[in-house]
């Protein structure tokens, strides 16, 4: 059994909207210590809105750490505390504008464990209806998007022509078979 990782101090040097950053002082299971930066991140929910078999909506999204718009599922950070699926149905009103009458888990991934303790849930979101009309649900201010639905083969060619750069996408589709 590995022996766990004893942490001696924890310092919080930045406090953002979505994470915070951290740089620990530990020590390893392997017995060195060491100084570690960590972000640390609520867990975010990954949809698959599927409106019918074998079709996918993607958004396309401005982002601005890379200052261009890519086709991606649509995915939000949970609120401190929020149900993952609560959290998941709310994020397909706000970014698709459909509620989802099922929610299927299909799996859950650490999308960058070297530097981040983020985990993505990624949901299967079939039955979708418009919302309710007194709905308050819209994107974030900072978000831009447009959402598109399309074949589940036409997005894993976009995949393999480097039309879709998004990892979480990319995992989406694979989870989804």
């Amino acid at each position: 059994m590995t022996p766990p990782t004893t942490v001696h101090e924890r310092r919080e040097i930045y406090r953002g909207r979505i994470f915070t950053l951290s740089v620990d002082r530990v020590t390893l299971p392997s017995g060195h210590t060491a100084t570690m930066e960590v972000v640390r991140h609520p867990g975010s929910v990954v949809l698959l809105p599927m409106p019918a078999p074998g079709r996918l909506i993607l958004i396309r999204q401005y982002r601005y750490s890379i200052d261009r718009s890519i086709w991606e599922l649509p995915a939000g950070s949970l609120k401190p505390g929020e149900d993952p699926r609560l959290g998941a149905a709310r994020e397909c009103e706000e970014e698709v504008g459909l509620v989802p009458g099922t929610l299927d888990e299909i799996g859950e991934l650490f999308p960058t464990p070297g530097f981040c303790d983020e985990w993505m849930k990624f949901y299967r979101c079939t039955d979708l209806t418009p919302p309710a009309p007194d709905s308050t649900a819209r994107p974030d201010d900072d978000e831009v998007i447009e959402p598109a639905t399309f074949d589940v083969d036409e997005v894993r060619r976009m995949i393999r022509a480097g039309d879709v750069v998004d990892m979480k996408t990319v995992a989406g589709l694979a989870l989804l078979g």
